[in-house]
Parts: C-alpha cells; sequence; structure tokens
C-alpha cells in the first residue's frame, strides 16, 4: 500500500474532512521539501482525533502513529472524504 498517496490527497495546511459520518477539522504541515509530514485531524464537535508523522527514509516509507493504533491511522487516510471548503 502507497501511503504517500492517501497523504497527498489531504492538502496542506488546514482543510476539512467526512470520515465515519463525522466532520474533521485537519491540519497537515509539511517538512524536508515533502519528504516528512504532519498531519492531525480532531473530529468537530466531537473527542476523537487523529495523529501521525510520516517520514520518506533511504529505505522506504515509515508511518510514524502518535499513541494510537496503525490500523485507525491507515483505515482514516483510505476512507476520509476531504471537503471543498471553497464552494
Amino acid at each position: 500500500m502507497d501511503i504517500k498517496a492517501f497523504l497527498q490527497k489531504i492538502p496542506i495546511g488546514y482543510s476539512e474532512g467526512l470520515y465515519k459520518d463525522k466532520k474533521y477539522g485537519i491540519t497537515r504541515t509539511d517538512f524536508n521539501a515533502g519528504k516528512s509530514l504532519k498531519i492531525y485531524a480532531e473530529e468537530l464537535g466531537g473527542t476523537d482525533f487523529i495523529s501521525l508523522n510520516y517520514y520518506e527514509t533511504q529505505t522506504g516509507q515509515l508511518l510514524k502513529p502518535c499513541e494510537m493504533p496503525k490500523a485507525k491511522v491507515i483505515a482514516f487516510l483510505v476512507d476520509v472524504k476531504i471537503i471543498d471548503l471553497n464552494t
């Protein structure tokens, strides 16, 4: 699975998305010319959150969830639908 493709559907900066019929505020910050990034998503009006760091190394991709199971992070990245805030 190419995690980077799922990460790239989330815009840099602030955006909003739908996941499991709930709205999330999502912040993506890129570092090192896009070779590492941080995503933090918080359920708006709720208590759920997603937090992860991602690194591209010479040996491959490294996904590092913050204090949560990797499966939860991957499920979010695969299923979140980004909302167009310009409409």
